[in-house]
């Protein structure tokens, strides 16, 4: 039994899917009270799972929720919320999922958090933890909420965390932590500072025994830890990126591991992941066999930098889930050198406050243009009049890229936007970026 739980007066805010096994794990543990609440007055209420439970829709009321123990808030839920500052103002103990399963966890813990990348390298950790013969849970932020993976026969659990994750579980006390980076995203969240986002992103140190943070990124530095601490990244760093002849070499410690094409991802940012992910394994003690057959096999989550096929000499990649400036750049670092006839960017959505200009700089290198659409358009059309084209949509961009380019270049989807403005998320976006090309191969086949 949770007796941090246990006899406690118990607030849940969110009834999305992702609470459900929260929800499920809190009544279960034997709270004095449990109420149920979210902001959504459309939310349906008529869940099995609710069942003998109060329900309250609406917005929150800080009078109500001051009488409770605890208050669980999802990743959605801002700490920065007034009723939400205020009980915390009060005393009252609020949390969130991740310091609840940090509470039992019995396994080891992997986190990963950063600003990009966290995904492919949370997904081929765990692979890398399966062809090592271990028995491992992979969620989080990443697909699969924590109380769906717990299990007392679990030895390794693979978490990507958000800095919203991040924000509420002070307890949790991590085998092996990594930042891999931190750009601006999320600041309409966190005030426009990046310091500050980046403050929360530091969480994910502060119990962990060994600490994995970017060379070439100081914002992901260690402030406060008591744990070994090594990094990653090019020259100077412990685990570095070495380049010999045009050839890229993943290298431990001074010594040649892998080399970069020998991968099944593409791109410099994705030889980093998997440096990122030579770190944590073997930090863990894992065998350099499972981490070479991981290395050989893992061919990347979809939406990510994916080479989607080639037609008549031209390359169409697939990296919707870049839905902020940092990513897009690193997959332009990463294809810039295969591609140096150059790149074809399509980009645009909602651009969450950002600051496009560091764009502006790819122009005239790596890319030929940016084929521009969605809510926050202008804004990018701001950084390069001339060799940013406007259009209507994903669709249209598609198209005017095809009529640019020659054998040798690229057209990339690598937004640096959220895509709620024109699809349902980015995975939709990308599917129907997917189907496009594939309808247009079929076409010019024929």
């Amino acid at each position: 039994m949770d007796k941090s739980i246990e006899n406690k007066q118990v607030a849940v805010i969110g009834l999305g899917v992702s609470n459900r096994a929260l929800i499920g794990y809190v009544k279960a543990n034997s709270p004095k009270r449990l109420v149920l609440f979210d902001t959504r007055t459309g939310q349906k209420t008529d869940d099995p799972l609710f069942e003998g439970l109060e329900v309250k829709l609406g917005p929150l009321s800080e009078s109500e929720l001051k009488g409770f123990d605890l208050v669980v808030i999802s990743p959605g839920i801002s700490i920065f919320e007034p009723t939400i500052a205020a009980l915390r103002q009060d005393g009252v103990e609020v949390v969130g999922d991740i310091e609840l399963f940090a509470r039992v966890c019995q396994g080891k813990v992997v986190g990963i958090t950063g600003s990009n990348g966290k995904s492919t390298v949370t997904a081929l950790m765990g692979e890398i933890a399966r062809q090592a013969g271990l028995k491992v849970a992979v969620g989080a932020n990443f697909g699969v909420p924590v109380f769906e993976l717990l299990n007392p026969e679990i030895e390794l659990y693979v978490l990507e965390l958000s800095s919203f994750e991040l924000e509420t579980c002070p307890s949790l006390k991590l085998t092996a932590a990594t930042c891999l980076n931190v750009s601006e995203d999320h600041l309409d969240r966190y005030h426009g500072d990046i310091e500050e986002y980046a403050s929360y992103k530091q969480k994910i140190y502060e119990h962990a025994a060994y600490c994995l943070y970017n060379h070439d990124d100081e914002r992901t530095r260690p402030h406060l830890t008591s744990g070994v601490c090594e990094s990653f990244g090019f020259e100077g760093a412990t685990y570095a990126l070495e380049n010999e002849g045009g050839r890229l070499y993943l290298c431990r410690r001074g010594e040649r591991f892998i080399a970069a094409d020998e991968l099944k991802i593409y791109g410099v940012h994705n030889a980093l992941n998997a440096l990122v992910c030579l770190a944590l394994s073997t930090a863990l003690g894992i065998a350099d066999a499972a981490i070479l057959a991981a290395f050989r096999s893992f061919t990347g989550l979809a939406h990510r930098c994916n080479l989607v096929t080639d037609i008549d000499g031209v390359s169409y990649y697939n990296d919707s889930k870049a839905t902020n400036v940092a990513s897009t750049e690193a997959a332009l670092k990463g294809l810039g050198p295969v591609h140096p006839e150059g790149i074809l960017l399509l980009a645009g959505g909602l651009g969450k406050g950002q600051d496009f200009s560091p764009l502006k700089a790819y122009l005239g290198r790596e890319v030929k243009n940016i084929l521009v659409f969605g809510k926050d358009a202008d804004r990018i059309m701001a950084i390069d009049a001339q060799r940013c084209i406007l259009v209507k949509d994903m669709f249209e961009a598609l198209a005017k890229a095809q009529s640019l380019a020659h054998r040798g270049m690229a057209i990339l989807l690598s937004p640096a936007c959220a895509s709620f403005d024109q699809f349902k998320g980015f995975e939709d976006r990308g599917a129907q970026f997917v189907a496009a090309v594939e309808k247009f191969k079929e076409s010019s086949e024929g």
